[in-house]
């Protein structure tokens, strides 16, 4: 070990380095070891190192903000778009819910205004149907149209029911409130077998509409059809009665009918409301004119006065049961016991009521028009002349009584006067009997 401190290189002695500073008179000398200048390298390395750093640091510190901030600001936004694709999907949502419910109360008031119609026109039909039936009670089976239930349609009876007397305001109310929660109701209209599982609220509610439309559609027509149909029948019951009359060479409106040949004008479709307001006439046309036509029979003598009995004499030339010589026998002659009742064939005023020559006791009804009634052979008269009667009513009692072989009743038809065939009266009501 050199105990000078100093170092061998290479075998060598080196001397370390001296700095000598003089300054005037004064002179300085400084040492430099070794250590000391691989402390200062160091220390100017470092600073060196420190300051490649801090400015490398500097330089990529702004790319790593700006890396941060892009990528903070990208999902921001991706945030944002999603909050915007989540609020248009809502307003969608509520658009169509809104356009789902003005939709369903739209149909709910189409279905309301028909329910109305339909409740108009029951109050319409009950009054008609009920003169029908008190006219012609065959050709009314029901005062309301039974609902026709179409294939397609899973509504109750007592739905339709309510349809048509004005009880389904409040089952179809319950619609203008419809909600998802509420698609129980409709449960009963349409199955999982009629719509996909998946299928919302809507598509139940619209389901439900068209079976509710098929139902009263069924039944308007219905409707119409029961209408035409009894027109129909009255007007045929009423040219039945006129064509018996007019064979029988009796008295009836001739311009009645409905079947005109000579008619003839342009096509112009109307609506259901209407079509039902026409036939709704026509029938209430048709009714006055049976019931004026029925009127007009019922004032004729076309009932038998003594149903089920024999006739012993016809009307016409016969020989005369006293004197055996050819004589006119102007009415018939019916077997009947003594003191059955004698029934006048249809209303009037009695004018005669007593002895009458041959006929013995008798009863004379004029029934208008001309047109008059006599019983004869009367054993009793228990009507008064002027007494006013209907078809039916009892004027006496059978007997024998003037020219007369035996207990019968004599029974005669005149117009203005002059005999005519009994018979033919007979044989009108009989045809006319059902529709009377």
């Amino acid at each position: 070990m050199n105990a000078n401190g100093q170092s061998a290189v290479f075998g060598r002695r080196k001397e370390p380095h001296t700095v000598i500073i003089a300054r005037g008179d004064e002179i300085r000398h400084f040492t430099v070891r070794p250590w000391l200048i691989a402390c200062f390298g160091s220390a100017i390395a470092a600073v060196i190192i420190g300051y490649l750093l801090a400015t490398s640091y500097l330089v990529f510190r702004d790319d790593l903000i700006g890396a941060t901030t892009a990528r903070q600001a990208r999902m921001q936004q991706a945030y944002e778009d999603r909050i915007s694709a989540l609020r248009a999907q809502v307003d969608r949502i509520t658009s169509r819910q809104l356009l789902d419910q003005q939709l369903m109360e739209t149909k709910v008031g189409e279905l309301l205004q028909r329910q109305t119609q339909l409740s108009q026109r029951h109050g319409r039909l009950g009054p008609i149907l009920e003169r029908a039936e008190a006219i012609e009670p065959a050709a009314v089976e029901t005062q309301a149209p039974a609902p026709a239930v179409t294939p397609g349609d899973r509504s109750k009876p007592e739905d339709h029911a309510a349809l048509i007397d004005g009880k389904a305001a409040p089952q179809l109310a319950m619609l203008t409130s419809f909600s998802g929660a509420d698609a129980q109701p409709f449960s009963r209209w349409s199955t999982r077998a009629d719509l996909p599982p998946d299928a919302s609220s809507a598509d139940r509610a619209d389901k439900l509409f068209v079976a509710i439309n098929q139902s009263l559609r069924a039944i308007e027509s219905e409707q119409l059809q029961r209408v035409t149909k009894l027109a129909d029948t009255t007007y045929e019951n009423a040219d039945a009665i006129k064509e018996a009359l007019q064979a029988a060479g009796l008295p009836v409106d001739k311009d009645f009918g409905k079947n005109e040949s000579d008619v003839g004008g342009p096509l112009v479709p109307i609506d259901s409301a209407l079509l039902f307001d026409t036939k709704v006439k026509e029938l209430d046309e048709a009714l006055d004119e049976l019931d004026r036509l029925r009127k007009e029979a019922r004032r004729l003598p076309l009932a038998n006065p003594a149903p089920g009995r024999a006739v012993t004499s016809p009307f016409g030339v016969r020989a005369d049961p006293l004197l055996g010589t050819a004589a006119l026998h102007s009415g018939m002659d019916f077997r009947i016991p003594l003191g059955s009742a004698a029934r006048v064939t249809a209303p009037g005023v009695v004018t005669k009521a007593g002895w009458n020559g041959g006929y013995g006791r008798m009863v004379e009804v004029d029934h208008g028009q001309g047109y008059t009634t006599r019983y004869a052979h009367l054993g009793r008269i228990s009507v008064a002349v002027g007494q006013t009667l209907k078809a039916g009513d009892v004027i006496g009692q059978t007997g024998s009584s003037g020219r007369s072989t035996g207990p019968h009743l004599h029974y005669e038809v005149r117009h203005d006067g002059e005999a005519i065939d009994p018979l033919r009266f007979l044989r009108v009501g009989k045809k006319v009997e059902k529709y009377l």
